[in-house]
């Protein structure tokens, strides 16, 4: 694609950035097929070449509308087109950049802004986040439906192994998965124990920051990654051997760090070595298959009725993380059928804020996706990312659950 960007950003980094992308798109249309926004609106503009094309207007000098903002507001960010696209396009970094210029051309205003600056400075802040969740679910039995269905019942990590191990693995713990379902990470820790490894957690690290990276604060993203840096570094110098992520959509995000912060002197390689050292549970777990298999094998049979189970691949796994199929497997040796379930590369509609913002159209993939999952008669849903859990358990009476604690639901029986 041929580019002439406007002086105003043509010799920073973002420019030379997004010049290199638009360059590499050659207008094929194969991302369509594959945009999930696409897909409900049959509307080129809320399909990635469209909003490439908005961008790319906008980066050469165009003034952008309120209209520019809402077609790029309705993209997912699930990168599902990135996946599709047989010329590399990064899209999301090139909408990452594309939406921060209209954001400071097109400023927010009213309850718009209201709400976006509620979700930068409460989402991330995990202990203000707990205290608001845990009122939530004091009184989840008479919030009304739709905000019930955000707050999950009470709930607790389970048992904390209490041997040590020489072999250590750093855990993010996050911003809003420890108060809405904090057995995901008891469950890893005890999982983790069993193949003689031991999770820890430091002090200091939270927010890995793709909530304000999402909501267009940059800025805010990279203090993020900074703190967690700071918070990491140390044991990293020390003996655990690397990091572990227990919500793709955080790991996915770790490992933009190195991306995120190339510009600064202070931080550029340490972000490097962080990205090396990091890796999803599923990819943990797996590369200790040898020592897994003769404890699954040890394992009560599962009951018929529990045998069926469905998997949503979250967006950031199979699109951001590039992981597929080591879940599924790992699944199936606990015990577990597996289900099909129909356009599993398309997002269910969480997407981080997404189903605050975009409710509407959340709804809408949140009912398909509910659908397909449910399609095969599964006992249960199984993932791998905390907003997809939630969000899906929302539109369905079917126990959607992390497929760490039905491992560790196995290894227990």
């Amino acid at each position: 694609m041929e580019t002439h960007l406007a002086d105003f950003i043509r010799h920073t980094t973002a420019g030379r950035e997004a010049e290199e992308i638009l360059r590499r798109c050659v207008h094929c249309g194969f991302c369509t097929a594959t945009c999930p926004t696409y897909q409900l609106f049959g509307d080129e503009l809320d399909g990635p070449r469209g909003r490439i094309y908005l961008i790319k207007q906008v980066l050469e000098g165009a003034e952008p509308t309120e209209k520019t903002r809402l077609h790029l507001d309705r993209c997912l960010s699930c990168r599902s087109c990135e996946t599709t696209c047989p010329s590399g396009v990064h899209y999301t970094r090139l909408l990452d950049i594309g939406r921060e210029v209209v954001e400071s051309k097109v400023p927010r205003t009213g309850s718009d802004a209201l709400m976006r600056g509620a979700l930068k400075n409460l989402l991330p802040r995990s202990t203000l986040f707990g205290a608001a969740m845990k009122l939530g679910q004091s009184v989840r039995l008479l919030l009304p439906g739709v905000l019930r269905s955000k707050v999950p019942p009470l709930s607790s990590a389970g048992p904390t192994p209490q041997r040590g191990h020489a072999r250590k693995l750093i855990a993010l713990a996050g911003c809003v998965q420890p108060s809405m379902y904090p057995n995901v990470n008891g469950a890893t820790r005890r999982v983790l124990d069993r193949l003689g490894i031991e999770m820890i957690e430091a002090v200091g690290a939270g927010c890995c920051g793709a909530v304000r990276l999402h909501l267009n604060a940059a800025d805010g993203a990279r203090d993020d990654a900074r703190r967690n840096i700071d918070a990491w570094w140390p044991l990293l110098e020390g003996d655990a051997e690397g990091l572990v992520m227990t919500a793709s959509g955080c790991g996915s995000h770790v490992l933009e760090y190195a991306h995120l912060l190339q510009d600064d002197p202070d931080y550029a390689v340490k972000a490097a070595r962080i990205v090396l050292a990091t890796r999803d549970i599923s990819e943990v777990i797996s590369a200790e298959a040898a020592a897994l298999a003769p404890l699954l094998a040890a394992c009560q049979p599962l009951p018929e009725s529990e045998r069926l189970l469905a998997f949503h691949s979250p967006c950031s796994l199979q699109h951001g993380l590039k992981i597929r199929g080591t879940v599924e497997s790992l699944l199936t040796s606990a015990g577990y059928t597996l289900t099909a379930v129909a356009d599993s590369h398309l997002c269910c509609g969480s997407a981080g804020t997404y189903s605050v913002l975009q409710p509407e159209i959340s709804q809408r993939l949140q009912a398909n996706k509910v659908n397909a999952l449910a399609a095969g008669g599964p006992a249960a849903i199984a993932s791998a990312n905390v907003g997809c859990i939630g969000h899906i358990q929302g539109g369905t009476d079917l126990p959607v659950t992390h497929w760490i604690e039905l491992i560790d639901a196995r290894l227990a029986s």
